[in-house]
């Protein structure tokens, strides 16, 4: 069992300046990783982010499930939450240094972006939790901010579970040729961040988990004023089956083109999506 409250505080600021050396020092090598990507599907990562201990730490408080919400479909099966005072304090603090504006500004730098910014609310981030027969099926991340004034470009997925292997599953895929073809497994290893770029093309998804253990993820989304490719429209989540999953494909088809319907006559949905922070004022 995970303890769920934090005995000392780790100011914010020591872990932004750590992720921000981690990645200066480490620049020129990050940034080869995402353009020689960017054609496709633009991503880099960089191990050892934190200090071994810190990482550690972000696991020791993580919530147990009990404590997230459970989101379970065909589409999924996992637990999130980005109602961060229901937390540990330290685990807020370690989800904000990733949107200190050193950091944003040098991840730009790395990609390539004029403009990036971070995401107060933690809209569709946050944290999140997969535990045994846990999946995210392929998908496209929804183009835009909750507000539709900034596009999605960039996710960051920074794992912070121990010892966890490749036949453990729960590993990044990306499809780069579409969900019809093979995709490429990018381990989700302790202490790893993942950058990815989001985009009209940018399938991905997650393998099912093979052990009872969590694979645990701290996760932030970047915006920015253009989209990342010109082909790029405004799009909602839209979920694929995988290549041997045909009749769930037509489900999800369906699926993703009347919530595409109701958004072309609700530009901001029927519902309010309910995963970001609703911070007390």
């Amino acid at each position: 069992m995970r303890d769920n409250k934090s005995n000392s505080k780790l100011e914010n600021k020591y872990i932004s300046e750590y992720i921000f050396k981690q990645i200066q020092n480490n620049k020129k090598s990050l940034k080869n990783q995402f353009d020689n990507t960017k054609s496709e599907i633009g991503y880099f990562f960089i191990d050892d982010l934190l200090p071994k201990d810190i990482a550690e730490k972000c696991f020791d408080l993580f919530p147990n499930k009990a404590d997230m919400k459970v989101l379970k479909s065909l589409k999924e099966y996992k637990y999130v939450s980005a109602q961060m005072d229901k937390h540990d304090k330290f685990l807020e603090e370690v989800i904000y240094a990733f949107q200190d504006k050193r950091i944003v500004d040098l991840i730009a730098e790395v990609c390539g972006i004029e403009s990036l910014y971070p995401d107060d609310s933690l809209y569709a981030g946050g944290l999140s939790l997969m535990s045994k027969n846990n999946f995210l099926n392929p998908h496209l991340d929804n183009s835009h901010d909750a507000d539709r004034k900034r596009w999605r470009v960039l996710n960051l997925l920074y794992y912070v579970t121990p010892n966890w292997k490749k036949e453990y599953g729960g590993h990044l895929e990306l499809w780069p040729n579409g969900p019809d073809n093979n995709p490429i497994l990018v381990e989700s290893k302790f202490n790893r961040l993942i950058v990815m770029a989001t985009h009209d093309l940018s399938w991905h998804s997650v393998n099912k988990v093979n052990i009872n253990e969590d694979r645990c993820c701290i996760s932030n989304y970047y915006f920015s004023n253009e989209a990342l490719k010109s082909s790029d429209s405004f799009h909602v989540t839209t979920f694929k089956g995988r290549p041997n999953e045909t009749f769930k494909n037509i489900i999800l088809n369906l699926d993703s083109n009347l919530r595409m319907f109701v958004r072309k006559i609700f530009k901001k949905g029927i519902r309010k999506n309910p995963h970001f922070y609703k911070k007390k004022k």
